[in-house]
């Protein structure tokens, strides 16, 4: 007689990981919704907020290496930037021929709108889960990564 092997049943874990991965999306989802309502995307509200945390214009390879990038996906993410009026490139004090991104004041109101609509979001999550799941899940969270 011919038998199929079982098919072995997906354990707890792969379970979890697949929950992880659902509420990721669903976070960024509501995220990138929330943004968009203050005509800003996610990479677009990093790059802002980087360059307000900085205080200053940066050059184009600072702000890669504080969003954790590549140098081209920085440079067309500051040319959409620099279209929308949200930042202008700036000449390099310290090297003629580089540049940096500025943050217009444009730019500073809707990263302004940007982080109101952020805060919500995290209101509500701090909402959903206690204090004490907060200091589980980051922990857990922090062993994954």
């Amino acid at each position: 007689m011919n038998r199929k092997p079982a098919v072995k049943d997906p354990g707890p874990t792969i379970e979890l990981m697949l929950m992880v991965i659902r509420t990721a999306r669903a976070i960024e989802d509501r995220f990138d919704s929330a943004l968009a309502e203050v005509d800003l995307s996610g990479p677009k509200y990093g790059a802002l907020s980087a360059l307000v945390r900085a205080g200053e214009p940066l050059s184009l390879g600072d702000l890669a290496a504080k969003l954790t990038c590549v140098r081209s996906n920085i440079t067309q993410l500051v040319d959409r930037l620099e279209a929308d009026g949200l930042v202008r490139r700036v000449n390099d004090p310290h090297d003629r021929r580089g540049k940096r991104a500025a943050i217009t004041a444009l730019g500073l109101e809707r990263r302004a709108a940007g982080a109101r609509v952020v805060a919500t979001i995290e209101k509500q999550m701090a909402q959903a889960v206690s204090r004490l799941d907060h200091e589980a899940l980051k922990g857990v969270l922090d062993q994954l990564t």
